[in-house]
């Protein structure tokens, strides 16, 4: 007769291999999901750039999807952050709330860092500023908190259609962005739709997406 403890182990090694073999599948589907998934890639666009551009994304996050959907008129994008040139290193400055990292501040990242969540992209140039003064103007910026309260009456705090507003506005006071109203928390703000739906831009590219 066979001994006990010796079918406990071979039953006990045979059930860890069940489980080794479905770990590493579950694994390798979530690997192939993940690179399945279209990302913008940065040589798709980078040759379409120049220096103060403004770069619009549709993030991955859960969060994305609410930011997108308080444009009123469409919904590509869920950010936006204003390209910075120098010396052939392209960055992009931004008011990230909600980040995974924890910098809910105006910071300034890569180009592919900023598009690591990007299911697509918009290239938008303004037709009267120079983008070199776009830029410098952003860069003043870095490090302010991100702005909960989406008060645009002050600057200490900054969201990230904000930060635009913020520049063109300081670079041309006549500059009027558009505006909508979100009942939630009982304030205008710039939604993300904004640089499509004026003529002071000028659209370069869109990839992805819808």
């Amino acid at each position: 007769m066979p001994n006990v403890s010796i079918l406990g182990k071979k039953l006990l090694i045979g059930v860890l291999l069940i489980l080794t073999v479905i770990a590493v599948i579950i694994v390798s589907r979530q690997k192939r999901q993940e690179v399945s998934v279209p990302y913008i890639q940065e040589q798709e666009i980078v040759s379409f750039l120049k220096d103060g551009d403004i770069i619009c994304r549709l993030g991955n996050r859960p969060w994305s999807v609410l930011f997108k959907n308080l444009s009123p008129n469409e919904k590509r994008f869920s950010h936006l952050g204003i390209v910075r040139i120098r010396d052939d290193v392209i960055t992009v400055i931004n008011a990230e709330g909600l980040s995974i990292e924890g910098r809910d501040v105006v910071n300034e990242v890569t180009l592919k860092e900023f598009l690591k969540t990007a299911l697509s992209a918009g290239i938008y140039r303004m037709r009267n500023i120079e983008g070199e003064k776009i830029s410098d103007t952003a860069l003043e910026y870095l490090g302010r908190p991100f702005d909960w309260q989406f008060d645009m009456i002050e600057d200490e705090n900054i969201y990230c259609t904000e930060l635009l507003y913020i520049v063109l506005k300081r670079l041309d006071p006549e500059i009027k962005l558009n505006t909508t109203w979100v009942k939630e928390i009982g304030k205008d703000i710039i939604p993300l739709d904004v640089c499509s739906q004026l003529e002071y831009f000028v659209e370069v590219g869109y990839w992805g997406g819808e």
